[in-house]
């Protein structure tokens, strides 16, 4: 059912969310995820009045891609599965909207030329959720459907409270969590995963260096090196407690087939971490 969708075109990434929505929903508005698409293309690539073109290099539009394709599959397998409570049409593209902007707080305002995005690594999350308010707001979504995004957004904070969100709905929530597990997922599932951990480095050395932001320790790295040795302990300590427990194991809708058939993304991601630790095993430790 879920196809291979390369995450470098966000056209390709637009089609396949559409066919999605299609299929899902097809009394729907065909219309939607064109619209959505547009309006993060043009935050991420400077055509938004205000801004500057997305300048961190990890957290990125492939970036989003990456989570966004991980979200609509995720949520066409539950609702093959026959999971409850269903999600609607209006529902789905809340979740949509929400993956498309959550990590909007990395966008520069148009005065603001000192660094890259990444130095606002440790604030992104509430940056996101605040341009989400200003952006969506202006487009005439609701107060609450904007409140409802910025939860979604909010899901994908470290070190946030999760049953302190206050969902309008266990729908609403259960979108929510499944938009966190989709950030992980997609990312770590990236064919350029391992490389792009040293850029990764490269955005938290310069966030801990902002000192209107200080970031978490557990986000402090004397080296790349040091950032990629620690990469199978997030792994099994921090992502795999978080999808399977805190975001209460949606990531199984992504088995294919449902329930027992393998999950290709925590395949790919396990052949990273397979090739980490080969890279790691041949050269000493810094």
């Amino acid at each position: 059912m879920f196809r291979l969708v390369d995450t470098r075109d966000p056209d390709a990434v637009q089609r396949e969310v559409e066919a999605i929505c299609s299929a899902m929903y097809p009394a729907g508005d065909h219309g939607f995820v064109a619209r959505a698409f547009g309006w993060a293309r043009d935050c991420f690539e400077g055509r938004h009045l205000g801004y500057l073109p997305i300048d961190a290099r990890y957290h990125d539009l492939e970036h989003t891609m990456q989570g966004t394709i991980g979200l609509a599959q995720l949520l066409q397998g539950r609702q093959a599965a026959g999971a409850a409570p269903p999600v609607n049409a209006a529902e789905f593209q809340l979740g949509i909207l929400a993956i498309l902007f959550h990590d909007t707080g990395y966008l520069k305002r148009s005065d603001d030329t000192e660094g890259t995005g990444a130095k606002y690594t440790a604030i992104h999350v509430d940056r996101s959720a605040a341009f989400a308010e200003e952006f969506l707001g202006a487009k005439g979504f609701a107060d609450a459907d904007v409140f409802a995004i910025q939860n979604m957004i909010r899901c994908t904070g470290v070190q946030v409270d999760l049953p302190a969100l206050k969902f309008r709905s266990e729908t609403e929530r259960t979108i929510g969590y499944a938009l966190g597990t989709a950030d992980l997922l997609g990312q770590m599932a990236a064919d350029d995963y391992l490389e792009k951990l040293v850029v990764l480095y490269d955005e938290f050395a310069e966030a801990e260096k902002f000192p209107g932001a200080p970031l978490p320790a557990s986000f402090m790295f004397e080296s790349a090196d040091a950032l990629m040795r620690s990469t199978q302990g997030f792994w099994e300590h921090f992502v795999l407690p978080k999808i399977n427990d805190d975001f209460h194991g949606l990531h199984v809708f992504l088995n294919d087939p449902y329930p027992d058939g393998p999950n290709s993304f925590v395949r790919r991601i396990e052949n990273n971490l397979h090739r980490l630790q080969q890279q790691l095993a041949a050269k000493p430790a810094i």
